[in-house]
């Protein structure tokens, strides 16, 4: 799988463990920044994350910043995405079964590196349920066109 990872300079640090712990299980990592600690907007890396998704060019994608809230709020206003925040490894594999996101956000200052793998490998193991979720989700897609 082709994934896109992104961060702001306060998810620099938690990054590199995520991109090495994803080409360790196999996959392919398409890093869109930051690349430094000097301080950005982390609007632009989630845009850029989610644009990679909606788009095809990257299958899944992976957003971090301080708590993981700011970056998937950004996400979420791309057409398409359905963004997750998430500190637990359940609430990530629910989000995917029932919800079908597809990029996943955590906060660097919220998880460490273990559980941030945990959360990751849960959340790229679930799969989409269908059945009465798919409903609920093309209800959700629908809002974008309001």
């Amino acid at each position: 799988m082709k994934l896109a990872i992104g961060c702001d300079h306060v998810g620099i640090e938690l990054k590199p463990s995520i991109v090495e712990f994803l080409e360790a299980l196999g996959h392919s990592v398409q890093d869109f920044g930051t690349k430094s600690n000097s301080r950005v907007n982390y609007p632009d890396y989630a845009q850029a994350v989610a644009e990679a998704v909606v788009s095809k060019n990257c299958d899944l994608g992976i957003l971090i910043c301080g708590t993981g809230v700011g970056i998937s709020i950004a996400a979420n206003k791309v057409k398409g995405i359905r963004a997750v925040v998430c500190s637990d490894p359940y609430s990530a594999k629910l989000s995917k079964e029932h919800n079908n996101t597809n990029i996943l956000a955590f906060g660097s200052r919220v998880v460490g590196p273990e559980l941030a793998k945990m959360i990751t490998q849960e959340w790229l193991e679930a799969e989409f349920e269908g059945g009465r979720h798919k409903k609920r989700v093309d209800q959700i897609s629908q809002l974008e066109n309001l």
